[in-house]
């Protein structure tokens, strides 16, 4: 059976190392992805000083937060989420928000057997910059991957 590890970045550069390190360990990238709140091009994003996503009218979707991801970029897409405004989502969590735009990030981690109230908490870390990281792997590999986020410097790291 299949859980999700879920958990959150200060910056870009965490999220990187640990998606690299799940990668190079035998992570798919089916089962990686990434949500982050993204923004004009040279924007800052909250108070850890990230830089921001491109403007998808440019036609870039994977500079700044997600530039560094190799491969999970590939299936990256925006979504403006109301209240909570453009994100930029990349690997299977990306189907399941833009089909729950109006849930925003909490309603489409439900999906994924994330409790409403600690979706709320995730969407509100994404929305001050944070990025966030989510795992959907068989049991075996769980444990796996919650250390290599705690690792890389992810916090409030849980399983479901």
């Amino acid at each position: 059976m299949a859980k999700t590890v879920i958990g959150v970045f200060e910056n870009r550069e965490q999220a990187e190392k640990a998606v690299n390190e799940m990668r190079d360990s035998g992570f798919d990238t089916n089962e990686i992805s990434i949500v982050a709140k993204g923004g004009q091009r040279g924007e800052r994003n909250g108070d850890n000083g990230a830089m921001g996503m491109d403007t998808v009218a440019d036609g870039t979707t994977t500079g700044g937060v997600l530039g560094g991801l190799a491969g999970l970029a590939v299936g990256a897409g925006a979504l403006a989420i109301p209240g909570l405004g453009p994100i930029i989502a990349a690997g299977p969590i990306a189907g399941l928000l833009s089909g729950a735009a109006t849930g925003g990030i909490a309603g489409g981690l439900i999906d994924w057997g994330i409790p409403e109230e600690r979706g709320r908490y995730y969407e509100e870390e994404v929305k001050r910059g944070k990025i966030l990281a989510a795992v959907r792997t068989h049991d075996q590999k769980v444990e796996r991957a919650a250390d290599v986020m705690r690792r890389n410097g992810a916090r409030d790291v849980e399983t479901h």
